[in-house]
């Protein structure tokens, strides 16, 4: 029986990346990253005055994509996606399919992931600032798509859209990247401690 050693960090890494590599290992940090999602949207505290709830669905989204790197964190999204859009309610608030109004958010993930996954794979989630800054990042990303998508899908004005779909929500978003502060580099210098 064999066991698997963590490697060393090296420049170009994610945090995956020091799991030795095998499709294996993807698959289930994929399908990990999926579920993980799945399970922080269920964290979900609906805002008055918005179609939209704070949920938990977006750290995960992002920190999935910090940690797995842009491709692997696309395709987490990806299949947690297709399965939502596929009837399975683990969206936010127990909701499946495309019809809701927060829909746009889920596709501002897909793109999130990419961008902070790229993002880390240069380092940027190895010291707390520039971690903030990426999930920053992610999350005006994620609002990039969302909050448009919230107009369209209610026939919101713009500002109407950002009052119920961003504002509400910026407090949240930054206490979620002093979070990932927190988290991200703490576990680098622990892998490098190795």
């Amino acid at each position: 029986m064999s066991t698997a050693t963590v490697t060393s960090a090296r420049p170009g890494q994610v945090l995956a990346d020091l799991v030795p590599a095998s499709r294996v290992r993807d698959a289930a940090l994929v399908l990990g990253g999926a579920a993980l999602t799945g399970l922080a949207a269920q964290i979900a505290v609906p805002v008055p005055g918005s179609p939209v709830p704070v949920t938990g669905q977006t750290f995960a989204a992002l920190l999935v994509g910090t940690t797995l790197g842009a491709r692997r964190g696309f395709a987490s999204l990806a299949v947690y996606a297709l399965v939502g859009m596929a009837g399975v309610p683990w969206f936010a608030e127990g909701k499946s399919g495309t019809g809701m109004p927060s829909f746009g958010y889920i596709l501002g993930m897909l793109l999130a992931s990419v961008v902070v996954g790229a993002l880390a794979r240069r380092g940027a989630d190895r010291s707390a600032w520039r971690t903030a800054g990426t999930m920053l990042l992610g999350s005006a990303v994620i609002y990039a798509v969302g909050v448009p998508y919230l107009a369209l899908a209610t026939g919101m004005s713009a500002s109407a859209a950002i009052a119920a779909g961003l504002t509400p929500f910026l407090i949240g978003d930054a206490l979620k990247a002093a979070l990932a502060m927190g988290l991200l580099p703490t576990a680098w210098k622990l892998v490098d401690k190795r």
